[in-house]
């Protein structure tokens, strides 16, 4: 639409009222064009899309119904099938309402009947007025809808880039975690003295809990999740492959296919790695002996197990223990928000984490509280 003055294209065979139409809708701020037939109003709507908007543009259009040649109906089908064509305002002389229904149907933007003296153009400057705000919303809505979707399209690009770069992120620090485990692995072989070999042997199993959380966002499909049963197989691999000859044999894990966040897994490979260590260690001071790892779900709580069928509370204190993994596994606990318990009823040792599926939420601080 022209900034000043809007321009309305009026197709009428009826050359008198065209004149009327033109001097009373001048009056009201418009440039009238007058076409006598339905061919000629084509011809001027055409050559006004291919020019620019503001070059001869055409606003709106009034057609009127019983014309030689194309009448009213025909034309406007073929309005309709012009890009970017001006709104039309459909006018007959028939009190026809089923002429009405039809213009409407086939894309009119309003409809109104004609008189031979031109008392009817109040009605068509108000007609045109009106299908000039209501082509003028549709443009902008569908500029908002195109604003919208491109909007869309910009964010599923940044979305897939980020992704990509996470997933370039997990395996490139996978990749350097799994190179330091190989390589305290192999100071650990070379290690002269037990101590330091079981020293090194723990920080293997730490590094390597680490690095298999960042080996599955990877290889997984989705970056904010991991599932725990395939997780906790490959870190228990892992553990057999590292342990002190063939002392891990019997290593079992039974684990539901249960999802929780990156950081958590984490936690509880760390957990797993230290407690199984430590099984392996202390369980069967005569020999190897079966250590079983349990997952399962109840409800929104998760209960993690490791249990041992070995010597139990009647072990002896190790002199040369730090205590190093107690720690671990109890910051691990707490970062996990998890309860964790001895099973007194179980011959040998059975230790029991209790935790919600989902974090808990922030606690507010007393700061916070007292505000």
């Amino acid at each position: 639409m022209n900034q000043t003055t809007p321009t309305l294209l009026y197709i009428d065979d009826d050359d008198a009222l065209a004149r009327l139409v033109d001097r009373g809708l001048t009056r009201r701020g418009y440039k009238v064009i007058h076409a006598a037939s339905g061919e000629e109003g084509l011809e001027h709507i055409r050559r006004a899309c291919a020019q620019s908007s503001t070059e001869g543009g055409i606003d709106v259009v009034a057609l009127d119904q019983y014309m030689p040649g194309l009448d009213g109906l025909e034309t406007l089908e073929q309005i309709m099938a012009i890009p970017g064509a001006p709104p039309v305002v459909f006018v007959t002389a028939s009190q026809d309402s089923s002429i009405a229904v039809t213009a409407l149907k086939a894309g009119a933007a309003d409809y109104l009947v004609k008189d031979v003296k031109g008392d009817f153009i109040p009605l068509l400057h108000v007609a045109a007025d009106g299908a000039l705000r209501q082509a003028e919303l549709q443009k902008a809505r569908e500029e908002a809808e195109a604003e919208i979707h491109a909007s869309r399209d910009r964010y599923a690009a940044l979305a897939a880039e980020r992704e990509l770069l996470l997933r370039e992120v997990n395996h490139r620090v996978g990749n350097s975690l799994q190179i330091i485990a190989s390589l305290l692995h192999l100071q650990a072989s070379s290690a002269g003295q037990d101590e330091v070999k079981a020293a090194l042997t723990n920080a293997m199993g730490r590094v390597a809990a680490v690095a298999q959380v960042h080996r599955r966002l990877y290889t997984s499909q989705d970056l904010k999740s991991v599932v725990l049963n395939q997780y906790l197989d490959s870190l228990l691999e892992d553990l057999r492959r590292s342990a002190e000859g063939n002392r891990m044999s019997r290593l079992t894990l039974k684990a539901e296919p249960i999802e929780i966040d990156p950081d958590r897994a984490v936690a509880v490979g760390i957990i797993v790695n230290e407690l199984v260590m430590n099984a392996v260690k202390y369980a069967y001071p005569d020999g190897a002996g079966p250590i079983h790892v349990e997952l399962t779900s109840q409800g929104e709580d998760l209960q993690l197990s490791i249990a041992d069928d070995g010597v139990g509370d009647n072990v002896k204190a190790d002199p040369r223990s730090t205590g190093m993994g107690q720690r671990i596994v109890a910051a691990m606990a707490t970062k996990l928000d998890a309860t964790v318990e001895r099973d007194p009823a179980h011959d040998g040792t059975r230790v029991i984490l209790r935790f919600r599926r989902l974090p808990s939420a922030p606690k507010a601080n007393n700061a916070a509280a007292a505000s």
